[in-house]
């Protein structure tokens, strides 16, 4: 049941830039709010774009990375603690979905211009990060480097879904 629901709201609701399946203010429709009966809908989008030409280990890496800054950033994107049957808790993750992107170069580049200039929260990942090990070493890397000269291999971006979907003009669905 939990498998065809899904299915049938990614049928209903295609994720994509423009699509009404997105993010995240939490903001659910009136109809069936919290009772299961309809999909949660928001009003905000959780994205990450990366660079086409990656390897599948960094695409999973760059990806885990640019996600970890949003929950601080915009603490609202974070749901509950979890609690199985047994009464373990695990803890909380983000409450709606993020959707991942790809595109070239010259697209994430702009992406990241355009989130810039609508002041949405946003992280980053270069390809000089792949060639250090830990945090002090990554920030030292990003601030040696320009805005307009960063090699961006991703970015996420949180936001106002139609704002998101305008900075991710260009891009497409990850495979």
């Amino acid at each position: 049941m939990r498998t065809e629901n899904a299915a049938r709201t990614r049928a209903e609701h295609p994720a994509g830039p423009g699509a009404e399946h997105a993010a995240a203010t939490g903001a659910e429709n009136a109809a069936g709010a919290g009772d299961g009966s309809a999909p949660v809908r928001f009003d905000t989008k959780i994205a990450v774009l990366l660079r086409d030409d990656l390897a599948s280990w960094q695409r999973l890496n760059v990806t885990a990375f640019l996600v970890s800054g949003l929950g601080t950033a915009s603490p609202e994107v974070i749901g509950e603690p979890y609690e199985d049957a047994d009464g373990t808790v695990h803890l909380p993750m983000f409450r709606q979905p993020v959707l991942v992107f790809e595109g070239s170069k010259e697209t994430v580049t702009a992406a990241h211009g355009r989130a810039l200039s609508r002041s949405l929260p946003t992280s980053l990942f270069t390809a000089d990060l792949f060639g250090t090990g830990n945090d002090r070493d990554n920030r030292a890397a990003v601030r040696a480097v320009g805005t307009a000269e960063l090699d961006l291999v991703g970015i996420a971006v949180y936001g106002p879904r139609n704002a998101v979907d305008k900075v991710l003009k260009g891009a497409r669905m990850h495979p």
